[in-house]
């Protein structure tokens, strides 16, 4: 009886738990910015540009970007794509999995803080990823080849309202 107890418990705390990871929906009612993970503000961002220059001849670095969203993890909202004409592509998760962004973010601004870092990324996990993104069968089945990629742990995000873009 007591491992009854102990079993329903534990299975009460997971689901508030997983209930709770739920991003806010990205339409904020104020028109203001949101703030996702640890709070952090707008100052001293920089462009991924930038970044890329600061990242040369380095493993990590510490810094505050700003960039576009070009998709968003379609399952959970655990990471995002950023992309930037001139310094590419930039895949970019959230520190400790302890926040998500919300899935309707494809083309919206944003300021991150945290490291960024070189990676290769492994056939298995890009697609992963190209499920979680909704990619068709065909296009996962092409993924053959591991990938060097330009990637950021982010600790806290701003989400930039659609107008102020």
């Amino acid at each position: 009886m007591l491992k009854k107890m102990l079993f329903i418990s534990m299975l009460a705390t997971c689901l508030m738990a997983c209930g709770s990871e739920q991003p806010a929906d990205s339409t904020s009612q104020t028109g203001q910015p949101q703030t996702f993970g640890e709070a952090i503000t707008t100052d001293g961002a920089v462009s991924m540009s930038e970044m890329v220059g600061k990242l040369q001849g380095v493993d990590s670095v510490q810094v505050k970007i700003k960039g576009k969203v070009e998709s968003v993890c379609q399952v959970k909202g655990c990471w995002v794509n950023i992309h930037d004409d001139q310094a590419g592509d930039m895949f970019v998760k959230f520190k400790d999995y302890g926040f998500f962004l919300p899935k309707d973010i494809a083309g919206r601004e944003v300021v991150m803080e945290g490291y960024a870092f070189r990676e290769t990324t492994s056939v298995e996990d890009l697609k992963h990823y190209a499920e979680d993104e909704g990619k068709s069968k065909e296009e996962i089945e092409a993924i053959t080849q591991p990938k060097e990629e330009l990637k950021f742990m982010a600790s806290g995000v701003v989400l930039l309202p659609a107008n102020k873009q």
